[in-house]
């Protein structure tokens, strides 16, 4: 059964902390944030390629902070149609653009418009402005046709949501019959105690709404989803406050999940 909000949880601050905490990584990158941002993080500790990261604008680049790599999950294939269903300043996303080219598409949604604003100007000065269409929109609602999408890469979002099975079911709505979910996110090998999982801040902070790990198999099946897999894990909290939230023993870390329509 998937996480839930615990009973008198206030999802309306928790969205708000959301907006307010990613509005405020658009417009300071270099502030003091409980998360890792930016290129020198992707690569050191999430194993992204620099050369292709630098080869992408710093509007995008500084501005990335997601928990893991959906890229090294699988190949996105010239053509295709890619979903980045939170793709904030649109560092996944670009490399996604690249990837399918001109013939395919690679459409970003997000709530905040600071983010989605740097993305379209990352795109405009990376010359795929023509490949990415950038959409407002939730997880939960996402503004995209059924069986459209080939492939929905998502990084370091499902643990911000206080409803994860509407989360999956929209990935499964919008995917094509064998469409693919590359999918990086927060996990937990324990149960998070009652005051984490009550806690806008902690939710906020990623920790305080992530998964424990056999739910994110459970989850991804029960919205008709398969062949789910864990390919890779980070330990994307390493040196921040984040880190010293929770107890160690809870093992929090992020995965690269794999899973198929």
């Amino acid at each position: 059964m998937a996480v839930k909000c615990p009973a008198g949880f206030d999802v309306n601050r928790l969205r708000e902390l959301v907006h307010e905490t990613y509005d405020r990584v658009a417009h300071e990158p270099q502030g003091d944030f409980h998360f890792h941002r930016g290129l020198d993080y992707a690569v050191e500790f999430l194993n992204y390629d620099r050369k292709e990261l630098e080869s992408l604008p710093e509007e995008c680049t500084a501005r990335f902070a997601g928990v893991g790599n959906p890229h090294r999950i699988g190949k996105i294939n010239p053509g295709e149609t890619v979903l980045d269903h939170a793709c904030g300043a649109g560092m996944d996303l670009l490399l996604a653009a690249k990837k399918v080219r001109t013939g395919g598409k690679a459409i970003g949604v997000d709530m905040t418009k600071a983010m989605r604003d740097y993305a379209k100007a990352a795109a405009e000065k990376a010359g795929l402005s023509h490949i990415v269409d950038i959409r407002e929109g939730f997880l939960e609602e996402l503004p995209v046709e059924d069986e459209s999408v080939d492939v929905v890469i998502s990084n370091g979002v499902v643990n911000l949501s206080p409803d994860k099975e509407k989360v999956f079911k929209e990935i499964a709505r919008v995917l094509k019959p064998g469409g693919r979910l590359f999918l990086a996110d927060v996990v937990v090998q324990r149960e998070l105690k009652l005051d984490a999982r009550s806690s806008p801040e902690l939710w906020a902070a990623c920790i305080g709404g992530s998964l424990p790990e056999p739910e994110l198999f459970e989850i991804s099946s029960a919205v008709g989803l398969s062949d789910g897999k864990i390919l890779e894990r980070f330990d994307c909290f390493r040196n921040t406050s984040a880190e010293v939230k929770v107890s160690k023993d809870l093992y929090v870390q992020a995965v690269n999940f794999f899973a198929r329509k």
